[in-house]
């Protein structure tokens, strides 16, 4: 399959990308070829070398049902869909994780720009990065991208 329609790879690997923090050692590791057949191609590829899966394209952008947002590579929580909003970029976005410590935040200085990364805190993988455009109350934005996560649909209470 051609991924350059899929995907605009940034071309850092994972603790490369900043060259600003030393590496975290993560509870949830693998190796290259492990973490390759654990994950379908463009999770892999998000998760593991930072790439953008195409805006509009993502699986999770139109998602409205209740539930929470869980890392693709080891299904820790990170967004819950209450913080979720249409932020029209084409990716899903969201207010704030579930909590403080479900992601790492890390300076990102490829592609001649300066943003900020966010990181699934347990196993490391490349979710997307936060801005500082989002609506009150944090005026964040996280921007995610849909193959770096897989959503779980709330349990309907009788």
């Amino acid at each position: 399959m051609f991924f350059g329609a899929l995907l605009a790879i940034t071309g850092c690997a994972m603790g490369v990308a900043t060259g600003q923090q030393a590496e975290k050692h993560y509870k949830v590791t693998h190796s290259e070829s492990e973490w390759r057949k654990l994950l379908p191609t463009l999770p892999f590829e998000v998760l593991r070398h930072a790439a953008t899966e195409r805006a509009y394209t993502g699986k999770l952008l139109d998602v409205h049902s209740k539930g929470v947002f869980v890392c693709a590579g080891c299904a820790l929580e990170l967004f819950s869909s209450d913080t979720k909003f249409e932020s029209g970029t084409g990716w899903p976005s969201f207010w704030k994780p579930i909590n403080a410590k479900a992601v790492d935040e890390i300076e990102d200085r490829t592609d001649g720009m300066v943003r900020t990364e966010v990181r699934c805190s347990r196993c490391g993988g490349h979710l997307g990065h936060v801005f500082d455009d989002g609506p009150k109350p944090t005026g964040l934005r996280y921007c995610m991208n849909s193959a770096a996560m897989k959503f779980v649909a709330a349990k309907k209470k009788l």
